[in-house]
């Protein structure tokens, strides 16, 4: 079994007392799924994803320091990039509210955007090869992205990303007053 929680196994566990109510947990090298007994295949697969995704949110709270950031970088350099990719520091910085990273090839700086802390791994790690893909190739052409095709949640970080983005551009709803 892989140590990266979304190679992880599933199981799912359905429950005829169970009426409305999803949850999951881990269990060992697995992440167990509670649902209710009438859900079709369908649901059941959406609410695994949903799960997943918050498990994996609820795990990278506990917030990386710099020091395991760094550790993570080269881990995924190693794995993806055969380690070519050495950056001389990787840390947090709270100035970058557009950007979810950036890169400085010349310096081999890498610094990711506090706003990252709390979202999935997958969604950290995709960053991170991304800022690490700059120190093999400056620009976004297509040996970047080349470079990127690597990852199997590329596409799948991205669409989070830009889900948050989406979220944050949504106008403000003033909250529903009790009466």
């Amino acid at each position: 079994m892989s140590a990266d929680p979304s190679q992880r196994a599933v199981e799912v566990r359905r429950s005829a007392r169970r009426r409305r109510t999803v949850s999951a947990y881990r269990e060992g090298d697995r992440t167990v799924v509670l649902i209710p007994a009438r859900m079709s295949e369908a649901e059941e697969q959406r609410w695994v994803g949903v799960m997943l995704d918050k498990l994996a949110a609820q795990e990278s709270k506990r917030t990386l320091g710099d020091t395991e950031l760094t550790e993570r970088a080269e881990r995924l350099s190693e794995q993806y990039f055969s380690g070519r990719a050495r950056p001389r520091s990787v840390r947090w910085v709270t100035n970058q509210n557009t950007r979810w990273g950036s890169c400085t090839p010349a310096e081999g700086s890498i610094r990711l955007s506090h706003r990252l802390q709390g979202m999935p791994e997958y969604v950290v790690d995709y960053v991170l090869l991304h800022e690490l893909a700059h120190l093999l190739v400056p620009g976004h052409g297509p040996r970047f992205w080349e470079l990127l095709e690597a990852y199997p949640r590329t596409e799948r970080a991205r669409g989070y990303l830009e889900g948050v983005v989406a979220a944050e551009r949504l106008p403000k709803v003033p909250a529903a007053r009790e009466e």
